[in-house]
């Protein structure tokens, strides 16, 4: 074990943060609505982003696209995981003047040696860690300042003539409605012909074109959907695990429990007492 066990997870309004040391972590194949940085402070961390797969060591940063698929597997690691929001993404990048309008930014690479960005994640995780006065503002802060940097060095943006702003940020126009429908009704049993005809398209080109843009199928998509939602209702709400299942279109808890673990690397309930510990400690 490195340093004793840390499972800390502070959620602003732009960004989410999760600090993680441990003995042992795995998370199975999923996707973010986030742009995520992962940065890996001691230890090291197997990690598949796409189709490439890394051995992360300490210094070692990984950059994952929001909806790109990733799993990773640790031992005696330490990382700070940082999630930065699409659509401010593109709000800081337009305050910046590096784009007009809402741009499509990914990362130029996923696996890169940055002792600026490790050097910030240094500083973010004490600041977590000793909660002084005003902490979520001197870490909203210091997330800034690392999503500045971020942009100036290991962001690209371009402007396709496709892409148009929804709520997930930037997505190519022929899904939009389709994205908007999903996020308005996750909570429901969603069939592929209901998703596919509120993009006007037959199940089997809105599939393919689905796959080809976002890298995932429209259930995974969907399944990564209502996680991210559940993480939020865990940290931001106190209502009972089962209600939060049921909300995120689980019929079963133990269902929802057992892939929620499968993804995070812990059940909800050790999630949220993470949130609350980080939050009130």
């Amino acid at each position: 074990m490195i340093g004793g066990e840390i499972q800390e997870i502070i959620s602003l309004p732009s960004f989410t943060v999760r600090h993680t040391a441990c003995a042992h972590c795995e998370f199975q194949t999923h996707s973010h609505a986030s742009h995520t940085v992962t940065a890996i402070l001691r230890g090291s961390l197997e990690v598949t982003i796409g189709v490439e797969s890394f051995k992360l060591l300490e210094g070692h940063i990984a950059m994952t696209d929001a909806a790109r698929p990733h799993s990773a597997k640790g031992e005696d690691v330490e990382f700070i995981s940082i999630g930065i929001g699409p659509v401010q993404l593109n709000e800081l990048a337009h305050e910046m003047g590096l784009t007009r309008a809402s741009a499509d930014i990914s990362f130029r690479a996923t696996l890169a040696r940055d002792d600026h960005v490790i050097s910030l994640s240094r500083t973010i995780a004490t600041e977590m860690a000793n909660k002084g006065p005003g902490f979520r503002e001197m870490l909203d802060a210091l997330l800034r300042q690392l999503v500045i940097y971020l942009l100036r060095t290991h962001f690209t943006m371009r402007k396709p003539a496709r892409i148009e702003l929804s709520r997930a940020g930037p997505v190519d126009r022929r899904l939009r409605r389709a994205i908007e429908f999903m996020h308005d009704n996750y909570s429901r049993e969603l069939m592929l012909d209901e998703i596919a005809s509120a993009a006007y398209l037959s199940e089997y080109h809105f599939a393919r074109l689905f796959k080809q843009i976002t890298g995932v199928t429209p259930h995974v998509y969907l399944a990564n959907l209502r996680l991210e939602r559940a993480r939020k209702l865990l940290v931001e709400t106190e209502y009972p695990i089962s209600e939060i299942a049921a909300m995120v279109g689980y019929q079963s808890q133990s269902h929802f429990t057992k892939i929620f673990k499968s993804i995070t690397g812990i059940t909800p309930r050790a999630f949220r007492d993470a949130a609350s510990s980080a939050s009130h400690r």
